[in-house]
């Protein structure tokens, strides 16, 4: 018998003599509370993934029977064994303050004093004009395309990847981002360059959409539960995912209807594109540190140096605040601050 998949909470332990399942385990209770919440199943995994390494690090024992010491000893654990970075150590301590307020109902007053590792403030990682060109010239197939309508919308990676059919708008040319970070909705350009490529892509996956429907299957995951509300929405073309997988899997989350696991086309993976932008970065010979949201900082820094507005910039990135959009405009400064070096004026 096949283990069910690592995110899908099952029960713990079998039923008593009268029959009645035994409460789930600790872990299987922060699964079902993070999924009724309807946090994003990276979260979830993260999260959860982080209780357990708690849980390890104090050789088993249940977090009712730990606090304050025993989280800072290892967030400290983290920070100078482990060398992690702030990010890192303050998403495990994100992780720890739900377990404890949210699914133990645990509300102590060292929870919010625990110490808050300091984010060290770095400007983007931001690629010219020409290094942009010679990326794109280094990338092909499904990949290739998700870069480019990465740089030329500003899109995140997995707001790319989630693109559904419904959200291009070819005839105004636009693209309609949904539930982006912080859950929120906007609209970015669609560049002219990219109209035929989108389009070639949508008919490759029409007709596998098409293929999969055939044989009883074609329902992409809806969010929340639309599903439920619209029956057969989930086979409907314009839900589909604009960049299918090329094979099937399993889901991990239970079918809002049936409550089965159904075997779905999910989007391609974002490791595939992530590998396509460190190939194409070593055969482009472009020598700095090249990922994915580096496109996403070189759309907005190429846009300011255009001359644009930096709150229209500051909308289609979906920022709350245009401080956050603010970064960008180091570069908008000549050398260094904009000044003349006293070695050039020699």
């Amino acid at each position: 018998m096949t283990s069910p998949p690592r995110s899908a909470p099952v029960p713990s332990g079998q039923p008593d003599a009268e029959g009645a399942a035994p409460p789930p385990k600790l872990l299987d209770r922060m699964h079902i509370h993070l999924r009724t919440r309807h946090y994003s199943i990276r979260t979830e995994e993260a999260y959860v993934d982080w209780a357990r390494r708690f849980i390890l690090f104090h050789r088993k024992r249940h977090p009712q029977d730990m606090g304050a010491a025993e989280v800072e000893a290892f967030l400290s654990y983290l920070a100078v064994e482990r060398n992690v970075a702030a990010s890192t150590q303050n998403q495990a301590k994100a992780a720890l303050l739900y377990l404890y307020k949210q699914v133990l109902g645990m509300s102590l007053p060292w929870l919010d004093e625990v110490i808050q590792a300091k984010r060290p403030k770095r400007l983007p990682v931001v690629l010219t004009p020409a290094e942009v060109r010679a990326l794109l010239m280094h990338t092909e197939g499904t990949p290739g395309l998700v870069i480019q309508l990465m740089y030329g919308t500003g899109l995140r990676l997995m707001e790319a990847l989630r693109l559904r059919v419904k959200d291009v708008e070819f005839a105004r040319r636009e693209i309609t981002v949904r539930e982006g970070k912080g859950n929120k909705d906007r609209v970015t350009v669609l560049p002219e360059n990219l109209i035929a490529p989108l389009q070639a892509q949508l008919q490759k996956a029409r007709a596998l959409h098409e293929k999969d429907v055939a044989a009883g299957l074609g329902r992409v995951l809806l969010p929340h539960a639309l599903a439920v509300k619209y029956p057969n929405a989930d086979q409907a073309w314009a839900w589909q995912w604009v960049f299918p997988s090329p094979v099937r899997s399993t889901d991990p989350r239970p079918d809002a209807r049936s409550g089965e696991l159904l075997e779905r086309r999910h989007h391609i993976y974002p490791e595939s594109v992530q590998r396509a932008v460190r190939e194409a970065a070593r055969r482009a010979e472009i020598a700095k540190p090249v990922s994915p949201h580096v496109l996403r900082h070189s759309f907005a820094t190429h846009l300011l140096q255009a001359g644009y507005d930096i709150r229209t910039v500051q909308e289609l990135l979906g920022h709350a605040d245009v401080s956050t959009t603010m970064i960008y405009t180091h570069v908008l400064n000549k050398g260094g601050r904009g000044i003349l070096s006293p070695l050039d004026a020699l």
